[in-house]
């Protein structure tokens, strides 16, 4: 009993659930009527729920609800039936009773026209749809008896149909293949439909009518294009199929979806009517209408038939697209004929962003065609170049600074299926491509850029992924490029086109280009794709490129350079891995073709011969049959590498210096090439990665580069983009360690760029005499240089011969030279050279005289400055100019200064007596060099050259005048040489040979004779003729230096005496004689005692510093020099600032240190050389006059002691006469300097009586 009541308690407790949970559907199934979407979607959700755990309890609340309630409206219906289909896809299974009911209720709603218009009947559809989930075939049999009555369907029908083709999880696999072949059955009966007129009609108002939006692709118009294709794809008769065809093109071509169904049911139709569809299309795009949008753009505020037309070029793109996917293998002899059409209406269209997407799927629907057909690879395209070319176009107009489509991922995905096909690309046209591509890509902004220019789009596309997925089709072309021509030329010629982008300014720009560099040498690395017979020629180049780059600050374009480095040292070694194994396989198969072709006498030769490849052949007798250079690299790169091999456990840090240690000659010259160029960057970190790589590279392998001149050339145009110190020292360190083994190389390439010399030459030349080893090869090779003289002849137009243009080194030498002296580098060298400089500069300045360089011409903005540009002849002599000032010998430079000596080497006519003096004055100073410059004279005097044996006899006889000589050259010797000299080929040498040949030397006997002419010769002084008087100071000044170092003896007394009255001759000529041959007198007495002419040159001293302001140049030069040798004669030092003072300053400054030197030196003549300074007080020249003032003035100031002195020797009178004399002056100057000196004096003279 008391289980029986358990089971009614328990049945009764069912029944209340059931009664209440239907209660709950029913509410909610009611109360959806008026609620919001929310709600909705939780009513849907909470019966869904209800159905998992109860389904027949649901659908039989839901049938009775339909079936209690027949007037509710249409909008809770579409909710109902939004229910209901949700319960029926939540449903394992569906029972026949209630399959039956709910599609009996779809089928009277599918149909029915309400308020919700399409809406409605698509909800009532899609019940039916999720009843085909559980039992498709009665759907599909009805479906398949309205669609087959001969009146055009109702549209839910084809909206079902359109649901159940493209919805593939609908139908499990076998149910699906049943229903496609239903499918086909029903269009194959529907092809008579063909011919009926009204149900073509209702066909092309259903495909062309509107929808809400025109955007969405609703089911029943993507299936109705569907199945009107299939059914002119099934039809036979061609004339019908054009004419359906020719009236479905006439429609509307307005909006983007109805244009791709136009252009699917072309291309269905093309599948077995593709002359027919071909004919259609080519009568279309000939139509008015097409014509009309193609040769005027249509304006805004177009009609309705305006629209209809517009876009009608895209439809065209997307049939032939459509056209060439549905043929198939069959479309390959129309491909030529597609693209012609393609390009016609690229070309001749009004562009706007639909014709370009329709282009580019087309193009992708037709490549993506040829690429499945097995026998693409036997046809030859011709317009495929002409593609290419539209592609580069479209490419190009893209917009530079945004990413909003897929636009460039479709163009190089496109181009890199078009460079598979024949014939191959042509280089220019690829390289085009590759540029186009890379610049599109590579120069787009940075993402937060490109993401700002989307934030208003209603449905912004993801431009991180956008991004990376051209990225990943830009690198799948290059990937593509490197498979059909596996070669290192090609891979070359892809990485130049990545350089410029490398070494950009931008720093996304470089990093992403280090991607994709680094992807394609992954990529090769996986692949192993090239031959590894064949050298890797850009090893070098895309070593310095991203060796530069592993120095990047940017993180990225850091890590994707160091790993592309990675990359590349695997690729080496396997590279070299496989050309190894390759030619020890070839070794082994020639070794058993050798023992094959042996006789085999017995078994135990076999077997001996067979064993003896393997014994001889070892891994490491192939490694030294190889190149050397290959050998050491592969079995290096395999040590380093390790056992594990791939990148673990190597450091990337030191890679790029350990694949340098490595490359090939050839290698490491593109490596420093690319380097060099690295310098000329805007980029500080890449100018600096780039010193500091050149820097590295010498370092290890400077000794073995080539075309190091030219590399000197290049450093030197890039080092002025060098503003880093620390970068630029790196340079200039470089070039120092290259000139250890190419100096030659280098100086001959630094003389092209010095004439004339920048700074930046100047940076190179200190770094080539950075090492004092160095420097004097330096000095060696700028020498031989010098030497290279060959003279010119005039071509008929005035220009110099080419092949006579080598003089121009020679004139860079020299103008290298003047600089060099400057530099404390090259100090030490210089001094160690001085012999053979001095002896190559005298002949330069010969040969520039010889050459007779015309002046260059110049435009009149450019005359300032080319004036300030030294010429070759002024260049040459200020060389020796510093030569003798910079080496030490300041005291021959001083000689030629101050007698104005520099003037004779600036014509040929005077050349030889400026040498003349220039050796004499080596001979006058005791030059300590001129027994070693005698050693350098003797194979002058052989030499081929006219100008060596002409500065060497010239030379040659003034030395004579040396004791050194006799230390170096016996005097027999030196008669030897110079009767050899008579029989030169010169008139110069000769005559000069003779003139030596009786130098006192020689000739002992002359010296007394000499001494004896000159008491008459004194007697010439006082002749009345000008000339004469001048004539004979010549030739007793002629007289002193035949005597040599013996001198005249007494009558040098005689002479001193006699010369002193004509320091203030009235004529300018006899004055300036009469100094030159005081100042020689003085000389020749150097080596004598001065007790007796001591007291004669110190009474010249006075006249002739006051001479210093004479009014004729020429006496006051002879003045100065007369007064400097004066000077060294008395021991008077310092002698290197007077003779600078004398040389080149007129200050006051300058006066007063010469009276300074002359009164602190000869105290005990102060009387006298005041006493000559007053008498110059009544000189008739303004200038001697005031400078007499002075020195009266400074010896009154600054000696009181020394005119006390005269007061006390009673010496005050001449003063004082002068002074009163003075006062009458008429310069007013004059009188009041009288005036104060006489009051002084007057003072003085009474304080000392006092």
């Amino acid at each position: 009993m008391s289980s029986q009541a358990a089971l009614v308690l328990n049945d009764r407790k069912m029944f209340m659930e059931k009664a209440y949970n239907s209660a709950i559907c029913f509410k909610m199934l009611r109360d959806i009527s008026s609620s919001e979407l929310p709600y909705l979607q939780f009513v849907i959700k909470r019966i869904r729920n209800m159905a998992q755990k109860s389904p027949n309890l649901v659908m039989e609340t839901i049938h009775d609800y339909f079936t209690d309630n027949p007037q509710i409206s249409s909008r809770h219906k579409f909710r109902l039936f939004q229910v209901l289909e949700n319960v029926i896809k939540a449903s394992d299974c569906l029972e026949e009773p209630w399959r039956r009911n709910f599609m009996q209720l779809a089928l009277d709603n599918m149909t029915k026209t309400t308020e919700l218009e399409d809406t409605y009947q698509d909800a009532a559809s899609n019940v039916l749809v999720a009843i085909c989930r559980h039992s498709w075939q009665p759907v599909a049999q009805h479906l398949e008896t309205e669609l087959l009555t001969g009146i055009f369907p109702h549209r839910s029908l084809f909206y079902m149909m359109g649901v159940l083709s493209s919805h593939e999880e609908l139908l499990n696999k076998e149910d699906r293949a049943h229903w496609e072949e239903l499918l086909a059955q029903i269009i194959v009966k529907s092809v008579k439909f063909l011919n009926m007129e009204q149900w073509c009609k209702e066909l092309l108002e259903a495909l062309t009518k509107p929808s809400q939006t025109q955007q969405d692709h609703l089911p029943e118009k993507a299936f109705l294009f569907t199945y009107y294709g299939l059914i002119l794809q099934a039809a036979e008769n061609s004339a019908t199929v054009r004419m359906h065809l020719q009236a479905l093109l006439e429609t509307s071509h307005q909006w983007p979806k109805q244009r791709e169904g136009i252009a699917l049911t072309v291309g269905l139709a093309a599948t077995h009517h593709l002359d027919d569809v071909w004919a259609v299309l080519d009568q279309f795009g000939r139509s008015q209408p097409v014509k009309w949008t193609l040769q005027s753009p249509i304006p805004k505020g177009q009609s309705l038939e305006d629209l209809k037309w517009k876009w009608a070029s895209s439809t065209i793109f997307l049939a032939y697209g459509q056209m060439a996917a549905r043929a198939k293998t069959h479309i390959l002899p129309w491909v030529d004929n597609i693209l012609s059409r393609m390009i016609f209406y690229f070309r001749y269209s009004s562009w706007d962003e639909t014709l370009k997407q329709s282009f580019l799927s087309a193009i992708t629907m037709l490549v993506g065609a040829i690429s499945r057909s097995e026998g693409a690879h036997s046809y030859e395209f011709s317009q495929t170049s002409q593609l290419l070319e539209c592609l580069m176009v479209l490419m190009e107009k893209e917009s530079p600074g945004a990413l909003c489509t897929t636009s460039r991922q479709q163009v190089i995905h496109i181009a890199s299926k078009l460079c598979e096909l024949r014939p191959p690309i042509d280089k220019d046209r690829k390289s085009r491509l590759l540029s186009t591509c890379f610049r599109s890509v590579f120069a787009l902004p940075l993402m937060d850029t490109l993401e700002r220019h989307t934030c208003l789009f209603l449905e912004p596309p993801n431009i991180q992924t956008l991004y990376s997925q051209t990225v990943e089709a830009l690198d799948h072309m290059l990937q593509s490029f490197i498979m059909q021509s596996p070669t290192t030329s090609e891979l070359q010629f892809l990485l130049l086109h990545l350089y410029p982008w490398l070494a950009s300014e931008k720093v996304h720009k470089r990093q992403r280009a280090a991607h994709s560099c680094m992807i394609l040498l992954r990529f090769l690395n996986h692949r192993c794709c090239l031959d590894p017979k064949e050298d890797f020629r850009p090893m070098g180049q895309l070593m310095g490129m991203l060796g530069i780059l592993c120095q990047d600050p940017d993180r990225a374009t850091q890590h994707s350079s160091q790993e592309g480095v990675g990359q590349l040292y695997q690729f080496l070694m396997h590279q070299q891995e496989a050309a190894l194994q390759a030619e020890l396989q070839t070794s082994k198969e020639l070794s058993q073709s050798r023992a094959d072709e042996a006789s085999p006498w017995s078994t135990e030769d076999r077997r001996t011969t067979s064993s003896l490849p393997q014994k001889v052949v070892s891994p490491k007798d192939s490694i030294f049959q190889q190149d050397s250079s290959k050998a050491i690299k592969v079995k290096a790169l395999t040590v380093v590498a390790g056992a594990g091999g791939g990148m673990a456990g190597i450091d990337l840090g030191i890679l790029p210096g350990e694949i340098m240690r490595y490359l090939t000659v050839p290698e490491l010259t593109n490596l420093i090439w690319t380097v060099i160029e690295g310098l000329g960057s805007t980029s500080p970190f890449h100018v600096q990665a780039a010193a500091k790589l050149l820097l590295t590279v010498i370092q290890e392998h400077g000794a073995k580069l080539e075309t190091v001149a030219n590399m000197g050339w290049a450093i030197h145009c890039r080092l002025c983009s060098v503003h880093i110190p620390e970068a630029k020292e790196n340079v200039l360190h470089a070039i120092t360690l290259l000139a250890r083994d190419h100096i030659p190389e280098l100086v001959a390439a630094f003389l092209d760029f010095s004439m004339p010399l920048d700074s930046h030459s100047l940076y190179l030349w200190k770094a080539l005499g950075a090492e004092h080893s160095i420097s004097r090869l330096v000095l060696a090779v700028l020498l031989a240089w010098l030497q290279e003289r060959p003279l010119f002849t005039k071509a008929s137009d005035g220009s110099p011969h080419p092949k006579e243009k080598t003089y121009l080194h020679s004139l860079a030498a020299v103008n290298t030279l003047y600089e060099l002296q400057f530099m404390q580098e090259f100090k030490k060298a210089m001094q160690e050279a001085y012999l053979q400089l001095l002896l190559a500069l005298l002949t330069q300045v010969h040969y520039v005289l010889e050459l007779n360089l015309p002046k260059a011409k110049s435009l009149p903005g450019q005359q300032a400055q080319d004036a300030a540009l030294p010429s070759p002849q002024s260049t040459s002599l200020e060389v020796l100019k510093s030569l003798l000032s910079t080496t030490g010998h300041w005291h021959d430079f001083a000689h030629l200064e101050l007698q104005g000596a520099w003037e004779h080497f600036s014509s040929i006519g005077t050349y030889s007596q400026g040498v003349v003096l220039l050796a004499r004055a080596m001979v006058h100073n005791h030059c300590r060099k001129i027994k070693a410059v005698l050693s350098q004279l003797l194979p002058s005097l052989q030499s081929q050259e006219e100008h060596d044996r002409k500065v060497a006899i010239l030379i040659l006889t003034e030395f004579l005048y040396s004791p050194a000589l006799l230390e170096v050259l016996p005097s027999q010797a030196a008669r030897t040489v110079l009767a050899k000299g008579l029989c030169d080929t010169s008139p110069e040498v000769r005559v000069s040979s003779l003139q030596a040949l009786g130098n006192i030397l020689f000739h002992p006997e002359k010296e007394s004779l000499l001494r004896a002419q000159l008491p008459h010769f004194l007697e010439g002084f006082f002749q009345k003729s000008k000339p004469v008087v001048v004539g004979v100071m010549s030739t007793v000044s002629e007289v002193l230096h035949r005597l040599g170092m013996q001198g005249a003896g007494a009558q040098s007394l005689s002479i001193a005496i006699n010369i002193h009255t004509f320091f203030d001759d009235e004529q300018d000529q006899i004055r300036a004689a009469a100094m030159a041959l005081f100042g020689d007198l003085v000389t020749s007495m150097a080596g004598g005692k001065l007790s007796d002419l001591q007291t004669q040159v110190y009474q010249g001293m006075v006249p002739l510093l006051l001479h210093l302001k004479d009014q004729c140049p020429a006496v006051a030069t002879q003045a100065k020099f007369a007064f400097y040798r004066c000077a060294a004669l008395l021991h008077w030092q310092p002698q290197h600032i007077l003779f600078c003072i004398l040389a080149w300053e007129r200050s006051l400054s300058a006066r007063h240190f010469l009276w300074t030197c002359l009164m602190t030196r000869s105290q005990t003549e102060f009387s006298i050389h005041m006493a000559q300074a007053l008498k110059y007080l009544y000189s008739c020249h303004h200038h001697m006059k005031t400078w007499a003032v002075l020195f009266i003035g400074y010896t009154i100031c600054y000696f009181p002691q020394a005119v006390s002195q005269m007061l006390s020797n009673g010496d005050i009178d001449l003063p004082l006469h002068t002074f009163k004399d003075l006062k009458r002056d008429p310069e007013p100057s004059i009188q009041e300097f009288a005036t104060r000196q006489l009051c002084f004096l007057q003072k003085m003279s009474a304080r000392s009586q006092e």
